[in-house]
């Protein structure tokens, strides 16, 4: 079951919105650098071209997305989010790397400085559009549920601790006279820079490779507890995973062996409809059907029972080391009870 719902629009609004603050930036940082000659405020104009470039990648990775599942690509296109994430990561620790390089440059043969005041106060300012811009794309790519926005906002979000070490730094050159900070800051910066951009890429590499995905497990499994259902004994064998905004989710359900199968589908798709709402998700689930095999009578409410094997006890909450447990994992954790004549027959 699809939930039908667009949100490809605020997505791209986000994307240009993203692009357009980026050129802005890029330009003022730019005008500071010409101005000072500051290497730590030239580190601060390489990162913003990063961010343009990456805002146009993810702009295009956005439109992508948004693209309708088609036969080549039956579960849609939303992992291209995952890649224009990794892409934005890659960009980060190149520009890290030529801060790196321009830093240890000026740290041996120098620099000179010039018009502090005003660069200052351009990266300062340029700093905290920054950081209005990264909280705004955080936030909305959380809604959305956008792995690329996300990955931009955590981007431009660390942009802004850039600028306010190189404001720092810069006000200490200004102050002391001691011009080998200027490179100095530059340097902190690049490494700042290499260590989140290998976070980026390492996130984006296990959405890729289809890595657990803890938080959505625990939203299942809290929609699965909330969700009542006659005939659902129990699940297991869950497993989910993430195409941009879309989730698909396998699990297996344990239904009354004795019940006929149009009543098992029917139990399972009615399940369906209410985990995919109180979840909250947009996507699909698909539900595998197992017969009790009389394993599970002690956390079985059915009544009446022709085949029941032990009485009810209590019914408790599913948790996610049992959900996720694979067929054999789980009848090995409890005893098959089987009828006297299919006990013969198995001997």
């Amino acid at each position: 079951m699809t939930v039908p719902h667009d949100d490809t629009g605020l997505r791209l609004r986000a994307g240009m919105v993203s692009l357009a603050v980026s050129v802005v930036l890029l330009a003022a940082k730019y005008f500071a650098y010409q101005l000072t000659g500051s290497t730590a405020i030239l580190s601060d104009a390489l990162e913003s071209i990063v961010n343009v470039v990456a805002a146009l990648f993810a702009l295009a990775g956005l439109l992508f997305a948004g693209m309708p599942a088609d036969r080549n690509h039956p579960y849609g296109h939303g992992k291209i989010e995952f890649f224009s994430a990794a892409f934005e990561g890659g960009l980060i620790a190149f520009a890290a790397l030529l801060i790196v390089y321009q830093a240890f440059h000026d740290l041996l043969y120098g620099s000179e400085l010039q018009q502090l005041d005003v660069g200052v106060a351009i990266t300062a300012a340029a700093g905290l559009a920054n950081l209005a811009l990264g909280r705004f794309l955080i936030r909305t790519g959380k809604r959305l549920e956008s792995a690329t926005l996300i990955a931009d906002g955590e981007h431009v979000r660390s942009d802004f601790v850039t600028s306010a070490g190189i404001v720092i730094g810069l006000l200490l050159v200004r102050f002391t006279g001691i011009l080998w900070l200027d490179p100095l800051v530059a340097l902190v910066v690049g490494v700042h820079l290499a260590w989140a951009g290998l976070w980026l890429v390492r996130d984006a590499a296990g959405a890729l490779l289809d890595e657990e995905d803890v938080p959505t497990l625990e939203r299942l499994i809290e929609a699965m507890n909330d969700s009542r259902v006659d005939g659902i004994i129990r699940v297991h064998n869950l497993r989910a995973i993430r195409a941009g905004r879309f989730h698909h989710v396998d699990a297996h359900l344990v239904v009354p062996e004795f019940w006929p199968v149009f009543r098992a589908h029917g139990a399972a798709d009615a399940f369906e409809a209410q985990v995919i709402a109180r979840c909250g998700i947009q996507g699909e689930i698909n539900f595998h059907t197992d017969p009790c095999r009389r394993a599970y009578c002690p956390r079985c409410d059915i009544n009446p029972c022709p085949i029941r094997a032990a009485p009810f006890q209590e019914r408790t909450a599913l948790t996610t080391d049992e959900a996720v447990l694979s067929d054999a994992e789980m009848l090995a954790t409890r005893r098959v009870v089987l009828p006297p004549d299919d006990a013969e027959s198995q001997g």
